[in-house]
């Protein structure tokens, strides 16, 4: 408890220093973000948007971790049947390791753009440190002395990178992944060709190079200089080339090394276009890539010209801020209503059955379908989406909230509190709560299962989260549709399915652990 408040307490103070401040903190600064990117969560006021859903989340962060923290300092023993639960836990090994994987796994996705992103950590220029990825205003290339046509673009942190180390002037320290989830489309990547007794071989490789390969007049924007056609680690087909201004100017074919017949229509000598300083033969990577380490991809590539190793990352943060959504407020619903179920019966209860069964026979997938559809670009997003899921979301732990409020509401601590003069939300939330925690407990982990399921199957057909968003659906979609690129298929199964293991291993410790007959699978 005292953790959980001390994170939301955390949370929502930067949040909200980072609004006032216009510092941009890792995760803090989603809520304000998002708020402003969706029309419905801000307002108008004097011309001004108010983000008023940033606000109120900071109020609610802010609320709850002081709550938490209070409560956890209030000096009462623990429950002797709580710590036996946890020490019952704790003997479970792989759900134990797997919360610990789980949260290790959480701080790291907490941490946005600390770890992945294109904008650099800090900048050193001119004597003086700047942070452009804590920052909401995006930086110009003027700003680091660049000057000509690019001045007024915005900074790639990459390329100013390498003008730093060239030329000198500054230094720059990027992130352990120097790419965005998505918006960061990057042109073809490649790769080194070495030359044995005339044949062409991928550096690494054993095996005589096909494909096109290139010599580049700058291998960071993929600008050709001259592109061949490869076939047996020999010259073989047709050949391009490009001047410094990107006009093709030559051509040529081959046939096994030998050159069969070339044009040349540009300025000057055609010896000197040839000649003209530039990269050394690579082997020519069009997305989606494959994993080329020395470029910094570790996964390879996506179709779109997406870093996949960033990509998952983004995916990873997605299904985390869902979960934090998504658990209290279904829960929370689930709880109240099930709870009041049971215990006020009659009309109340035969009147909600009813409309639990009605929405319970909708077949589900359609109707998100139908409902993702009818939302206009401009409102879709995460808030969006859950709004569907929760709408349906929170039937699932009613009826087992009804049956255990039906079970103790006649028993004696119930009767005593009425005596006392207790109302029905204390007698509710304070008495008849508590007795029913491990009924709440033992659902969360598979609760969570099921929204990470249920998103990456959304986004897979594509009636999930829009483009802006990084997530696992899209990415196993991707990998199917272009099936020569096994990279993709395989790098979002193993995550996916590691991800829902974990889950799985947590919640059957948990399961065991708040088992009341005490009963042990694991022994």
């Amino acid at each position: 408890m005292r953790a959980i408040g001390l994170f939301c307490t955390i949370l929502g103070a930067l949040a909200a220093a980072g609004e006032w401040m216009q510092i941009a903190f890792p995760t803090a600064r989603w809520f304000f973000e998002t708020s402003r990117e969706v029309p419905f969560l801000h307002a108008d006021l004097r011309g001004h948007p108010f983000p008023w859903f940033g606000w109120l989340s900071v109020a609610v962060l802010l609320t709850c971790g002081l709550t938490l923290l209070g409560r956890s300092f209030s000096g009462k023993p623990r429950n002797p049947i709580t710590e036996r639960r946890i020490r019952r836990f704790r003997e479970i090994r792989r759900g134990y390791y797997s919360l610990l994987v789980l949260t290790a796994l959480g701080g790291i996705a907490a941490l946005d753009q600390v770890v992945v992103g294109k904008h650099a950590l800090a900048v050193q220029y001119q004597g003086r440190w700047i942070f452009p990825a804590f920052q909401p205003v995006g930086l110009k290339n003027k700003d680091f002395g660049i000057v000509g046509e690019s001045a007024e673009a915005p900074v790639n942190y990459r390329k100013l990178r390498k003008i730093f180390r060239e030329q000198g002037g500054g230094h720059v320290i990027l992130p352990w992944i120097p790419f965005d989830p998505t918006g960061d489309t990057l042109p073809p990547r490649s790769r080194p060709l070495v030359q044995r007794d005339g044949t062409y071989f991928e550096s690494g490789s054993r095996k005589p190079y096909f494909g096109l390969a290139a010599r580049y007049f700058d291998v960071d924007e993929a600008k050709f200089h001259l592109r061949y056609t490869l076939r047996n680690g020999f010259l073989s087909g047709p050949a391009d080339g490009w001047d410094a201004a990107g006009m093709p100017v030559y051509s040529a074919d081959y046939l096994e090394g030998k050159l069969l017949n070339e044009h040349f229509n540009g300025k000057g000598a055609k010896e000197a276009f040839l000649g003209l300083a530039g990269s050394e033969l690579r082997a020519v990577k069009y997305h989606p890539a494959p994993p080329i380490p020395d470029e910094g991809h570790w996964l390879g590539t996506t179709s779109q010209g997406y870093d996949v190793l960033a990509y998952l990352y983004g995916g990873l943060q997605v299904n985390f801020k869902a979960a934090l959504i998504y658990l209290p407020i279904v829960y929370l619903m689930g709880i109240t209503i099930g709870m009041m179920m049971g215990y006020f019966g009659g009309w109340f209860d035969l009147a909600v059955q009813r409309l639990i069964e009605i929405f319970s026979n909708m077949p589900f997938l359609f109707v998100v379908i139908i409902f993702s559809s009818m939302v206009p670009d401009k409102f879709k997003g995460l808030p969006i989406i859950l709004t569907i899921l929760i709408a349906f979301g929170w039937m699932g732990m009613t009826f087992l909230m009804r049956t255990a409020a039906y079970r103790d509401k006649e028993r004696d601590y119930i009767a005593a509190a009425r005596v006392l003069g207790a109302g029905t939300p204390r007698i509710l939330f304070r008495h008849l709560l508590p007795n029913t925690v491990a009924i709440i407990v033992t659902l969360v982990p598979f609760t969570m299962s099921g929204l990470i399921f249920s998103l990456t199957s959304l986004d897979y057909l594509g009636f999930g989260l829009p483009v802006e968003y990084a997530t696992w659906g899209r990415l196993l979609n991707d990998g199917l549709s272009n099936l020569s690129a096994p990279w993709l298929v395989t790098s979002t199964f193993a995550v996916l399915v590691a991800l829902l293991v974990l889950i799985t291993f947590v919640g059957e410790a948990v399961r065991e652990a708040f088992d009341p007959k005490k009963f042990t699978y694991y022994r």
